[in-house]
């Protein structure tokens, strides 16, 4: 066999979990392509089409990339994709949201542009938050967005309804909102470990606008979190005793957990369970104020 036979050879053969991932790629990509018809992307049917869907060289083309390329992607080469070419296959392909975040994930690539839809909040989370009450709970993605909540929860720390929602994310209020800051007790050491946790978690999520745009925010309007960035520390997500000073009802002394919602460690349900029975009688008596 000759050096270019043998090189083409291994290109073809799978090995490893790169392998695996342009496979399941290539069928992916070729599954969306046969399922559209030329006039769903504006191009004449013609006669004689014995393809399912697209060609490729139409998939190519709509792309703006060489169809040899292309042909290559179906084939599960060992050739590198760039973020816009995905995007550009993406809308090519007509790929709903689900489909271009599956994309993504199967080339190892962060989306320039990822969907700001939220499908996690749904009417039976929303459910199960108002049956967790009177204890404080609510919905977070791992960038520490609050994308729902309880009544409870909405006054432990500070009114939440009036806080807008661009704002309602506890890295933000924990390093910049007043009243926020004051609810918690030990906030010097709150501080530093959600900086260290935001910071692991981030790794994951470097190239990505939103994730980029809150770090900014953050360096720009916090000398504490600049401070805390600074030290380069990193702490994994765990459960602990949290204190909090309640304008309501005084001090309370929680259980905080976190309930994945997912094999990731994104979206969570986190929870305060009280810690003591002064805690339970006083949560009661919050639960009350917050259902007015």
């Amino acid at each position: 066999m000759t050096t270019t036979a043998a090189h083409e050879t291994a290109s073809r053969t799978p090995s490893g979990e790169g392998a695996v991932r342009r496979h399941e790629l290539a069928a992916f990509l070729r599954s969306r392509r046969e399922r559209i018809s030329p006039e769903q992307v504006g191009l004449p049917r013609g006669r004689r089409r014995r393809t399912p869907g697209l060609r490729r060289e139409e998939v190519a083309q709509l792309s703006a990339v060489g169809v040899t390329w292309y042909t290559w992607l179906e084939q599960a080469r060992d050739i590198q994709v760039s973020a816009q070419v995905l995007d550009a296959l993406a809308r090519a392909l007509l790929l709903d949201p689900t489909e271009r975040a599956h994309l993504f994930r199967l080339a190892g690539a962060v989306d320039p542009a990822p969907t700001t839809d939220c499908a996690v909040v749904t009417p039976a989370l929303r459910a199960l938050l108002e049956q967790i009450e009177p204890y404080p709970a609510c919905l977070q993605n791992s960038r520490y967005d609050i994308l729902a909540y309880n009544r409870t929860y909405g006054v432990l720390l500070c009114d939440l309804d009036a806080v807008p929602p661009e704002d309602r994310n506890c890295m933000i209020l924990s390093y910049t909102h007043k009243e926020w800051q004051s609810s918690i007790v030990h906030l010097e050491e709150v501080q530093r470990l959600m900086a260290a946790r935001f910071r692991a978690t981030m790794a994951g999520h470097l190239a990505e606008p939103a994730w980029k745009a809150l770090l900014k925010r953050l360096d720009d309007q916090s000398p504490e979190f600049r401070e805390a960035w600074e030290r380069h520390e990193v702490v994994a997500h765990r459960g602990k005793r949290k204190e909090f000073l309640n304008r309501h009802v005084g001090r309370l002394v929680f259980d905080h957990t976190d309930l994945w919602l997912g094999p990731d460690p994104g979206p969570r349900m986190v929870t305060y369970v009280p810690a003591d029975e002064t805690t339970r009688e006083r949560v009661a008596g919050l639960h009350a104020i917050a259902r007015g």
